[in-house]
């Protein structure tokens, strides 16, 4: 059974990954109309993956074209991003979420759309042109972990990322604000920003679910 993944930014960097799945078919982030366009050019159901959407530039994907699709007996899931938002609105309507994203939307009534938007490319590779704030929170809550920043100075860099166009969240901002608490120096600042791959959560879940391969499973379990 085929997947049709609905991915731009989250998959940057995975196109191997992508290309030893020969059971997925790539699609651009979802717009509104997308899901419906291919149910119905594919009258046999098989299996949707939403990760990134555009709310922007385009229409999001809708509500009622997920909720018809899985009507028409396809099984739909959603993670990440976009996908993570949709699937913990809909969770009791049958579209199916996985990841750490997810349960956020799933467990948290408080956690905002607005932690996971970017802004990126309009073509393929829909290359990041900015951080979600979820990667940044992250990252910044391990300095204050690893107390290389006080509390004070962490929630002062988050709340200052927060108030912020989400298209300025960028690691460039990050670190300016990281200097500026004069608790780092630029090479503690350097060296604790090139491992901000571990915080893409985001990517992560897209990771874990291809590896998975939970919409093969005989019950999936949302």
């Amino acid at each position: 059974m085929k997947l049709h993944l609905f991915v731009g930014p989250t998959a940057s960097g995975m196109e191997q990954v992508l290309a030893g799945h020969a059971d997925v078919v790539v699609h651009a982030p979802a717009r509104r109309g997308d899901i419906q366009a291919l149910v119905a050019q594919n009258p046999q159901p098989g299996c949707i993956a939403i990760v990134d959407g555009t709310f922007h530039s385009f229409p999001s994907v809708g509500h009622i074209e997920i909720r018809r699709a899985i009507q028409n007996g396809w099984q739909v899931w959603g993670l990440a991003s976009m996908g993570a938002i949709r699937a913990g609105e809909m969770r009791f309507l049958g579209m199916q979420g996985y990841g750490v994203v997810y349960g956020h939307y799933r467990d948290d009534p408080e956690f905002d759309d607005d932690e996971v938007t970017l802004v990126h490319e309009i073509d393929a590779p829909y290359r990041a042109m900015s951080e979600p704030l979820i990667h940044l929170r992250g990252f910044v809550s391990a300095l204050q972990d690893q107390q290389k920043i006080s509390t004070h100075h962490a929630q002062a860099i988050i709340q200052d990322l927060k108030e912020r166009w989400y298209a300025e969240r960028t690691l460039s901002r990050l670190k300016k604000l990281l200097l500026a608490t004069g608790q780092m120096t630029r090479q503690d600042v350097d060296e604790a920003l090139g491992g901000f791959n571990g915080y893409r959560v985001k990517s992560q879940d897209l990771q874990g679910f291809l590896a998975s391969r939970c919409w093969r499973a005989e019950k999936a379990v949302g």
